[in-house]
C-alpha cells in the first residue's frame, strides 16, 4: 500500500474533526480509564455539533471500593449510572447516550458492534482486546482505539510492575484494507492471552487485587481521546504510542503503511 499524505501537525487550519451525521461511537468497558474517556469523549463529541450516538457499554456495576479513582454519582451498573450522570449536561446537545449494561461476548458482540462504528476499547483483560479485535478486523470499514495500563503488581514471573506504563493501539481498517496493524499483530499477549473474559469469576478476582494509578488511567484515556480526535482531522501519524507516567516518556510507534488523510 502506498503513502499518503496526511495532515501536518503544523497546519493548525486542517486539524478541525469531521465526523459524518449519525455516527456511532461504542465505548466498551467503563472502569479507571472508560470512565474518563466517557466524560471527555462526550464532551468532545456533543462540541461536534453533530448528529452523534455514543453508545456506552459495561455489564460491571460500581461500588464502594471504586470511589478511590472513579466519579460516579451512584452504586449500580456503570454503564446506566453513567449516562444517568452525563446526560442532564447534554440534553440540549445533538449527542444522544445510550446505556447497555452487558459484558462484551462472542454471543452479543455483532449486536453491539457495527459496521462503521468508532469503538473506543478500554477494558482491563486481554482476552476481551483479543475479541474485539479480531471482530473488528471482519469489518470493511471501522476505527478501533484501544487503550489501557498496568496495574501495580508482581507477575507470575517475578517482574514487579508499578503501574506507571500504558498504551494506546488503533486499528483502522478501510474498504476492506487494514490501514494500521489489528492489536494482536505485534502484541502476543493479546493474539494469545493468558488472562479471561470479566464473565469468568476469577478475572473478576484477579482485577481486585491489582489497583490502578489514578494518573496512569488519565494518561491512557488522554491517549485514546487524542487518537480519536486526530483521526476525526485525518492528520493521525501513529499506529499505537506508549507511556510510563514515571519516566515522563511518551513514544509513538510511527505507521508500517499509508495512511490516507480524511482531506484528500
Amino acid at each position: 500500500m502506498s503513502h499518503a499524505h496526511t495532515a501536518s501537525l503544523e497546519d493548525r487550519d486542517l486539524l478541525r474533526p469531521d465526523l459524518p451525521e449519525d455516527s456511532a461511537v461504542k465505548l466498551i468497558g467503563l472502569g479507571g480509564v472508560g470512565g474518563i474517556v466517557a466524560l471527555f469523549g462526550a464532551l468532545f463529541l456533543a462540541s461536534l455539533g453533530r448528529n452523534v450516538r455514543l453508545v456506552m457499554i459495561d455489564g460491571d456495576a460500581f461500588e464502594p471500593s471504586n470511589t478511590s479513582r472513579m466519579h460516579f454519582s451512584a452504586f449500580g451498573n456503570k454503564a446506566t449510572v453513567l449516562r444517568q450522570d452525563l446526560l442532564p449536561r447534554f440534553q440540549d446537545s445533538r449527542l444522544s447516550i445510550f446505556a447497555v449494561g452487558e459484558y462484551l461476548t462472542e454471543a452479543n458482540i455483532g449486536r453491539l458492534i457495527q459496521e462503521g462504528d468508532i469503538v473506543l476499547l478500554a477494558v482491563d483483560n486481554h482476552a476481551t482486546r483479543k475479541l474485539v479485535g479480531e471482530f473488528c478486523a471482519t469489518k470493511r470499514d471501522i476505527c478501533l482505539i484501544s487503550g489501557g495500563n498496568d496495574g501495580v503488581e508482581t507477575t507470575a514471573e517475578g517482574h514487579t510492575l508499578r503501574g506507571t506504563y500504558g498504551n494506546c493501539q488503533i486499528h483502522l481498517r478501510r474498504d476492506g484494507a487494514d490501514l494500521t496493524p489489528s492489536l494482536g499483530r505485534y502484541h502476543p499477549e493479546i493474539a494469545h492471552p493468558a488472562d479471561h473474559a470479566p464473565t469468568e469469576l476469577d478475572c473478576v478476582e484477579m482485577a481486585a487485587a491489582v489497583p490502578q494509578i489514578l494518573f496512569a488511567n488519565l494518561m491512557a484515556a488522554s491517549c485514546m481521546l487524542n487518537a480519536l480526535w486526530l483521526h476525526l482531522c485525518g492528520a493521525l501519524g501513529y499506529s499505537e504510542i506508549c507511556f510510563d507516567v514515571a519516566d515522563g516518556l511518551m513514544r509513538p510507534v510511527e505507521l508500517p503503511v499509508g495512511l490516507p488523510s480524511r482531506r484528500d
